[in-house]
């Protein structure tokens, strides 16, 4: 088939129900004013989100800031990734709480997101950070996040498996975050109502037999 006669359309996001849920409270410590700020990472405890260079990462930056990393998820490398940030001594400052129903609430109090995978798709963890107004960070791995942070515009990106690159990335972003209003925009990209906005756009082309299908600039990492 011809490349023009092929339209990717990104996942769609529900936006306004992950800023609705954003707005539960959280009871921990670490979010309490005048606390260092608060790293957050979201997903399965496996190798592809290798929590282990996230763990490597920050105990570089804690060695020039103050800051608490905490990550949610449930998963075969949690024992794991608790002696790595016990032998790195940053044991206090890594919390591994499991699964939180609600992990946007986390992110509306979050000073940095961080997306550290080997690998992703789409990543609808990073969207929605980022409709969150929360400052995020990726590394640059196949295939979406680099595009979704605007290949850097939107948050600095990282060499995979590279503690020493994430950890700089992340020193950059909490240093300079990106105004959350840009980010927050950015989600809107991926909202339903984009998605079928442009699912329509299609349809109405294919409909009045145009031999070219309608440009869409976001493609489905």
């Amino acid at each position: 088939m011809a490349p023009r006669r092929i339209v990717t359309i990104a996942n769609p996001v529900d936006v306004e129900a992950i800023r609705q849920q954003a707005r539960m409270p959280v009871a921990h410590p670490w979010l309490a004013p005048g606390a260092p700020p608060l790293i957050l990472a979201v997903g399965k405890l496996k190798p592809q989100k290798d929590f282990e260079t996230l763990i490597r990462a920050f105990a570089k930056l804690r060695r020039v800031r103050s800051a608490n990393l905490v990550i949610l998820g449930e998963g075969e490398q949690r024992r794991r990734l608790r002696e790595l940030a016990a032998v790195l001594g940053v044991e206090g400052s890594v919390a591994l709480p499991g699964f939180a129903p609600n992990p946007h609430a986390w992110m509306r109090q979050a000073a940095l997101f961080v997306l550290s995978s080997r690998w992703e798709g789409f990543s609808n963890a990073l969207v929605e950070a980022l409709a969150l107004g929360c400052p995020s960070v990726a590394t640059d791995c196949p295939s979406g996040p680099a595009e979704l942070l605007q290949y850097g515009e939107l948050g600095p990106l990282a060499r995979v498996g590279d503690p020493a690159s994430l950890s700089a990335a992340m020193l950059k972003a909490l240093g300079h975050p990106v105004a959350p209003a840009r980010l927050m925009a950015r989600a809107e990209d991926f909202s339903v109502e984009t998605a079928a906005e442009r699912y329509l756009a299609v349809l109405r082309s294919v409909a009045a037999g145009q031999a070219d299908l309608p440009a869409v600039q976001e493609s489905a990492a």
